[in-house]
């Protein structure tokens, strides 16, 4: 089968399509002929030599896939068949025409979304399920400010928490992202990071009050401004270091506003709670898709053999939603 590997960290051009022989479903395992893999940070960071597979995990980028199940391992107890329509969240290996993912996250695709579309869901949607609600504990009429407006994570928060009930804040790099957060993803405020201290703008635009919840993908360039938006037993959930690792924290600060700081990582995570999470996100996101309250937005498509200019357009910030490779 074809895979992309790494050849070394660096830029688009050191991904390379490979003809490797395919999984073998271990213990538990599904085998899934992949139909598309979604695009995240986390493949860029990797390919950039900065995150790199868990142990045991495939070299292969790709954290989430959509296809039809093509075989089984021994010991699966999930009612599926060959030839399901399945999504994956994965820890490795999705940018390959096969893989092998334990079925606990493996979920069928959601009604009314077509299985090119779905890949765009399983890593996104798990993501900020797990940390907005099950983690943060969002609550109708809360605000929370989300970092990122038009990324996968952005747009799926935003709609996810406006689902919800609650008051939605976003950050954006440009005028014209931030038209598009607002009028096209719904978001209550939409605040240019470029132009705005958006601590203070969320406050002034929010009745003088900052976020219950700050979902953060940037990390150590925005821990103080994000401290700062936080309101009283506001909870800060950061997810990414697209800006850094390491800054200074003012504990009083956050002693007196009796807030709390969280760091997560999905990809890392057992299995049993990946499990845990997938059957969360079956029973709270999926009617939320199929109902159209969510929607699965795809900024672009590129076949296998431009996963180069995937990643360069993907690298541009250009997109609105997520980035898919056909295979």
């Amino acid at each position: 089968m074809k895979a992309v590997y790494i050849s070394e960290p660096g830029g688009p051009e050191v991904l390379e399509i490979r003809e490797v022989p395919s999984p073998v479903p271990g213990e538990g395992e599904v085998l899934i002929d992949v139909v598309a893999a979604g695009l995240n940070r986390a493949d860029v960071q990797q390919r950039r030599g900065f995150y790199p597979p868990p142990p045991g995990a495939s070299e292969v980028p790709g954290l989430e896939v959509s296809g039809r199940i093509a075989a089984f391992g021994p010991g699966v107890t999930k009612a599926f068949s060959v030839g399901d329509k399945v999504v994956a969240l994965l820890s490795g290996g999705g940018y390959a025409q096969q893989v092998a993912v334990p079925a606990e996250q493996v979920l069928r695709v959601p009604d009314g979304v077509d299985l090119i579309t779905a890949a765009s869901l399983p890593e996104v949607a798990a993501t900020v399920y797990s940390n907005l609600i099950m983690t943060a504990q969002l609550q109708p009429g809360e605000t929370v400010l989300i970092h990122g407006a038009t990324g996968g994570i952005g747009t799926m928060a935003i709609q996810l928490a406006k689902a919800y009930g609650a008051k939605v804040a976003t950050t954006a790099g440009t005028d014209e992202k931030v038209g598009t957060a607002t009028a096209f993803l719904g978001a209550d405020i939409a605040i240019n990071y470029t132009e705005e201290d958006f601590a203070e703008s969320l406050k002034a635009r929010n009745g003088g009050k900052g976020a219950d919840v700050i979902l953060d993908v940037v990390g150590a360039k925005y821990l103080q401004e994000n401290i700062d938006a936080l309101a009283d037993y506001g909870r800060l959930i950061v997810i990414g270091l697209q800006g850094g690792t390491k800054a200074e924290i003012n504990l009083g600060q956050l002693l007196s506003k009796r807030a709390a700081v969280i760091g997560t990582a999905l990809r890392p995570r057992p299995v049993a709670e990946k499990g845990i999470i997938m059957s969360a996100v079956r029973e709270f996101v999926w009617p939320m898709l199929t109902d159209g309250r969510i929607r699965p937005l795809v900024a672009k498509s590129f076949p296998l053999e431009q996963v180069r200019k995937a990643h360069q357009y993907f690298d541009s910030g250009e997109h609105v939603g997520k980035v898919l490779l056909l295979l």
